[in-house]
């Protein structure tokens, strides 16, 4: 278990979760769901069993560290890497690789999302010690695949080939399809959903970067030397410098020849949405899921968060998103939250307080 790993990538903003979700205070820091843990909280609460606790690493941004460490105490300062800018996932998890391979060459290493929900915890530990054996007797990147239940083109697929092994060959692995594509996908019945958590060795994950993304491999090279040293962020922050905004599934997972999926039943949600927020909740009587003080009349299939210090009443909604945090209350109908991110960029425009 010391060889294992955890990096939880927190570094997002969660724009489409807005108004809750803020640059200042983004949801992986929330309590979402009303559970007494924050997002962040109940990823590395997962890990139990997994890795120690010095084994997990946080990468997010400078402006997030103290509210990282002010909810997971455990962690050194050298457990919160901060990136100097915001470049997608793949930068991210090549710093924390590169990092981790300087201090323990025989690490396996766990990625995962801070902002996801898991309701079958032990069937995910499961999962994943399915996930790290294998990793550790091969040349492979290994990710979760979720069962697809709609055709959503906002996930990435993975079409795998169909044998008894629980660590299945990837055939191919695409990025957020047309919805077109997605249906295809689903009818096909040999998809699965990316999950975005990933299991490797750390020679296996820098092999690969070298293999696919060779500037930003030499660049993490060139800084490794450095990190645990008082320069580690004077040679980060020339790394990033050649590091180009990709992700991990274009940067790597889509062109490498040897990725396989475990396909996992975990009660998995990236709770990206408003309206996976209103799936994963508990609801009253009429469809509400309901996390403030409310009087609610001839109200139904609405998700409502507001401050529990101010009494929200509603009267005649049916099928909106009723959300207030600090200085911004949006009404919104749950159909048209795609919309959130134009709300964010026009708010912006009144000022960075808004957003």
């Amino acid at each position: 278990m010391n060889d294992n790993y955890v990096v939880i990538m927190a570094g997002g903003v969660g724009t489409r979760f807005w108004p809750f979700s803020r640059k200042s205070f983004p949801k992986q820091f929330h309590d979402v769901l009303g559970t007494g843990r924050t997002l962040i909280q109940q990823t590395a609460d997962r890990f139990k069993g997994i890795c120690p606790p010095e084994n997990i690493y946080v990468v997010t941004g400078e402006e997030y560290k103290s509210l990282t460490q002010e909810q997971l105490p455990f962690l050194s300062d050298d457990q919160v890497l901060c990136e100097p800018g915001r470049r997608n996932t793949a930068p991210c998890i090549g710093y924390a690789s590169y990092k981790i391979q300087k201090q323990n060459p025989n690490a396996r290493i766990v990625v995962a999302p801070a902002d996801h929900i898991i309701l079958k915890e032990e069937e995910f530990r499961e999962r994943i010690r399915t996930a790290i054996d294998f990793a550790s007797a091969n040349d492979a990147l290994v990710t979760l695949g979720i069962a697809p239940t709609h055709p959503n083109t906002g996930y990435g697929y993975i079409q795998f080939e169909e044998t008894d092994s629980e660590v299945k060959k990837v055939k191919t692995f695409t990025e957020k399809p047309t919805l077109e594509w997605a249906k295809m996908f689903i009818e096909s019945g040999d998809y699965t959903w990316n999950a975005g958590i990933f299991v490797w060795s750390v020679s296996a994950i820098t092999f690969a970067f070298s293999k696919h993304l060779p500037e930003e491999a030499d660049a993490f090279n060139q800084a490794q030397k450095h990190f645990s040293t008082e320069k580690e962020k004077e040679a980060l922050d020339a790394a990033y410098t050649r590091c180009r905004s990709i992700s991990i599934d274009n940067g790597l997972m889509e062109k490498a020849d040897n990725v396989y999926v475990v396909k996992s039943d975990i009660g998995w949600s990236d709770l990206g949405t408003w309206r996976s927020v209103y799936e994963n909740s508990s609801q009253d009587e009429n469809q509400n899921a309901v996390d403030a003080n409310t009087m609610l009349y001839n109200t139904k299939n609405c998700v409502i968060k507001a401050p529990k210090d101010k009494l929200v009443v509603i009267n005649g909604l049916e099928g909106f998103v009723v959300s207030e945090f600090d200085n911004v209350l949006m009404i919104c109908k749950m159909e048209d939250e795609q919309s959130v991110k134009q709300f964010v960029k026009d708010a912006e425009a009144k000022g960075e307080k808004y957003v």
